[in-house]
């Protein structure tokens, strides 16, 4: 098993990015194995690793067909859709409450609803 080339925060060589900044270029890894790592040391704690891919090898993002973005949208809805009173609640349900606010505190609905 092969080691990886380690950098320092910000001093990693040109041609290598991190998944973000592939995203931010259009390009994915497309399969490739992590080509080095950045880390950046901290205090007391281990330091923070980034992992970097080669741009050379990334391949342009898939574009999004008819029948993703329906699924997107799809998707969505539902997690805008309260279970308990079925209605769009105007914004994504936090996962702790699972209902939306008005059905998870009813004591503080405001009046008429």
């Amino acid at each position: 098993m092969a080691t990886l080339p380690v950098y320092r925060w910000r001093l990693a060589p040109d041609g290598y990015a991190t998944y973000r900044q592939l995203r931010t270029l259009g390009l994915r890894p497309g399969g490739q194995d992590v080509a080095a790592q950045v880390e950046r040391p901290r205090r007391r704690r281990g330091p923070l690793v980034a992992y970097l891919y080669r741009i050379d090898h990334a391949k342009p993002v898939r574009p999004m067909t008819p029948a993703r973005w329906a699924a997107l949208a799809k998707a969505n809805t539902a997690r805008r859709t309260c279970p308990a009173c079925r209605r769009d609640a105007g914004y994504v349900i936090p996962p702790s409450l699972g209902t939306c606010t008005a059905c998870a505190f009813p004591d503080n609905a405001p009046e008429g609803s």
